[in-house]
């Protein structure tokens, strides 16, 4: 019967469950685009897949979604039903990514708390055109037509028994993967999806809605259901099935009188033998209650109920068994948090470190003569505690870049149909784990830069037939980590860029400085024009180019989580963009230094090397510019202070340091007043009118309560 229910508590797993549903289905079609047409298993997972969000979908009342899923699962019904030949495998991706996005749209609506009132009708509109179309195509050669996958509203669950020479009586078991949350909702979506086909169905725990705990029961018990209807073994488990949430499914024929009987089965032996049919163990088991022995003085059996019983291991020669599972379950060994608590959680970490800086460097311990020896054992185990929390910490937060790339493979698809261009596009180390929010902030970046490969560097296939190449086009996207570092790069074999014409577009707009030769200009700092505002070097305006916007987007947002764009490309052959970023942006290992008055911080991974120096080693040109001579190698120098206008820094080298700092193939000397040392630093945000000046990324509070700023290196450098 039907249950009166809050949804708003079964919102946020609907959502997720969803989310993780459509990134599968996403991933199938992605992967067999290119194929003639889908397999049976992908058609089965796909008609699964809209089953199952259909199916949650009527029960959070989200009609347009319900009716969209509904249709292309009938699209998939028929498919692995009739077996049509000479379906249009191209059409029918398109319409299977129209209906994903569709319901990503709407599901969008939702978590922003709006109501999902996005407009199904023209799409299940042109589903039921291309159904009919396939089966058209089938209606002149293939297989008769099948009946129709009808779907009926929700009104009641409970359908009054009318049972039928065609009727069959099933028990059925289920049992949930460990850690599954909400069990009972799971359980629920599956009474819901059983109702098209039964005419009678119970299930047990009953309050599977009403009652919260009941989730607890079906973890630990598994839920058990009845079911008469007119369909064989085989179809239920189609309806039902091992997946990312059930373990197990076992489906029993039985009697109607055992059906009659409900949960209740009577006496049975522990172990029975499975090989054996129902009727014989049924026979087998009456006959041992009337028979006189001592054993009726012996304390009663208990009794055995639907959900008690497992497979054992089949044993060498043996017969498998059906016994009684006496083990108890394990505790869950994941569960889902809210992101928001997650950075709530990062954050106090930092001010744990901070804390823990104040504490370890007190001026009150440089106090002669104080016995610290205790102080520091304990300081030491605090800080050993302190460093794994953090890597901890830093591991929830470390996602793959799985789903990122996935992203870019269907814009690959979009843009490559929408232009009339071939494209294998190819994922290499998507399987890199980086920080959440450095994901978050490379994602529109990533994507700029798959289109304007796609756009910009592929070249039509009439031109890539007359310059020699395949017809078909290829983008390599591909990751790794080095160094604490990740590097994205985005490769094709397109054309190229054209370093003659970008120049002219840069001298066009001003861009060239007038005492520099054009011909001295390197290729990597001509490239760099592209990333520039306004830039573009598109004739033509289009859907995806041609505005000079894009690029410099790419830029800003790589370069506000502390990364670099590295550009390399061969004309006639094709184009490299290389993304290098940090994998995560909390807490970084850093040198303190102090010029002047002010402290400041550098990232330890760019610093090669500490130098001192002598006045002899300098070089001094008539324009200011001040280089270095070490070990036959110059470089160019950088006085901190007076970058940065500071009162009462060092002047002299010998009494101040070198730092040698290495950026994209770039060195400079840096030079400052004095180290402080190496510490943890916890990156903070600094106010927008600093972030102004170029070569801070960030600031820190050390241990005395000072408030250091981070150097960008990169900022350095450039």
């Amino acid at each position: 019967m039907a249950e009166e229910f809050n949804t708003e508590g079964m919102l946020d797993i609907y959502l997720f469950e969803n989310q993780q549903l459509l990134e599968q289905l996403q991933e199938i079609v992605l992967e067999q685009k290119d194929a003639e047409c889908f397999d049976e298993d992908s058609i089965n997972e796909i008609f699964r897949t809209m089953h199952t969000i259909k199916g949650s979908s009527g029960i959070m009342m989200f009609d347009n979604i319900t009716a969209v899923s509904h249709k292309l699962e009938d699209i998939f019904y028929y498919l692995r039903e009739s077996h049509p030949e000479n379906v249009p495998h191209v059409e029918l991706v398109e319409h299977v990514l129209d209906v994903e996005d569709f319901i990503s749209n709407e599901m969008e609506k939702i978590q922003a708390g709006d109501l999902p009132d996005g407009d199904s009708s023209e799409i299940i509109a042109q589903l039921d055109k291309f159904l009919k179309k396939i089966k058209k195509g089938t209606a002149k050669g293939g297989k008769e037509p099948i009946a129709e996958n009808v779907h009926e509203e929700p009104t009641q669950f409970y359908i009054a028994p009318v049972a039928t020479s065609a009727s069959h009586f099933y028990k059925i078991y289920m049992h949930f993967h460990e850690g599954t949350e909400m069990a009972n909702i799971h359980a629920y979506k599956t009474v819901y999806a059983l109702k098209e086909i039964a005419e009678d169905l119970l299930y047990f725990p009953e309050d599977i809605i009403s009652d919260e705990s009941s989730a607890e029961v079906i973890l630990q018990d598994g839920f058990r259901m009845l079911l008469q209807a007119q369909c064989t073994e085989e179809e239920i488990h189609n309806i039902i099935n091992v997946g990312y949430d059930v373990e197990k499914v076992d489906i029993f024929e039985c009697k109607a009188e055992e059906f009659l009987q409900g949960f209740d089965f009577g006496d049975h032996s522990a172990e029975i033998d499975l090989e054996s049919s129902v009727e014989d163990i049924e026979a087998r088991t009456q006959s041992d209650d009337v028979k006189e022995t001592e054993e009726e003085k012996k304390p009663e059996k208990p009794k055995i109920a639907p959900g008690d019983f497992v497979i054992k291991s089949r044993e060498p020669g043996k017969q498998k068994k059906l016994a009684k599972d006496k083990g108890k379950s394990e505790k869950a060994s994941f569960i889902s948090v809210n992101l928001s608590k997650m950075d709530q959680l990062m954050d106090l970490i930092g001010e744990l470190v901070i804390s823990e800086s104040v504490v370890l460097q007190n001026p009150d311990l440089k106090v002669p003569g104080l016995n610290l020896t205790n102080f520091n054992k304990a300081a030491a185990q605090l800080s050993k505690i302190s460093t794994d929390l953090q890597n901890v910490i830093m591991s929830m937060r470390m996602v793959p870049l799985t789903n990122t790339f996935q992203k870019m493979n269907r814009i690959v698809f979009d843009v490559s149909r929408k232009l009339g261009k071939e494209v294998e596009f190819e994922m290499i180390g998507e399987q890199t784990e980086v920080d959440k929010n450095i994901i978050e902030h490379i994602s529109d970046p990533l994507m700029h830069i798959v289109r304007n490969s796609v756009d910009h560097g592929i070249e039509s296939k009439e031109e890539r037939i007359e310059s020699g190449k395949s017809e078909k086009g290829k983008v390599i996207l591909s990751a790794k980590t080095e160094a604490g570092k990740v590097w994205i790069s985005v490769e094709d074999d397109g054309k190229g860029l054209d370093r003659d014409k970008i120049l002219a577009k840069a001298k066009a707009q001003g861009l060239l400085d007038e005492s520099k030769p054009e011909e001295s200009y390197t290729d990597k700092e001509v490239y760099q024009f592209i990333t520039l505002p306004g830039f573009s070097t598109n004739d033509q305006v289009t859907e995806y180019s041609g505005r000079g916007v894009g690029m410099d987007v790419v830029i800003q947002n790589i370069q506000s989580i502390g990364g670099t764009l590295d550009i390399e490309s061969t004309p006639g052959y094709g184009s490299v963009m290389s993304l290098k970023i940090p994998l995560t942006l909390a807490i970084i290992n850093g040198i303190v230094m102090e010029t002047g008055n002010s402290s400041f911080v550098m990232e330890t991974g760019v610093i090669k090397q500490f130098v001192s120096v002598n006045e002899d080693m300098m070089i001094h040109e008539p324009n200011g510019e001040e280089y270095v001579m070490i070990r036959g190698e110059c470089f160019p120098v950088i006085r901190l202070g007076e970058r940065y206008g500071l009162k009462n820094y060092e002047r002299t080298v010998e009494k101040g340091i070198m730092m040698i700092l290495e950026v994209e193939e770039k060195k400079i000397c840096l030079f400052v007043d004095k180290l402080v040392g190496e510490q943890e630093i916890v990156v903070k945000p600094i106010p927008s009118y600093i972030k102004k000046v170029k070569g801070l990324s960030g600031c820190t509070q050390l241990g005395d309560g000072s408030i250091a700023l981070i150097l960008d290196p990169g900022g350095m450098v450039d």
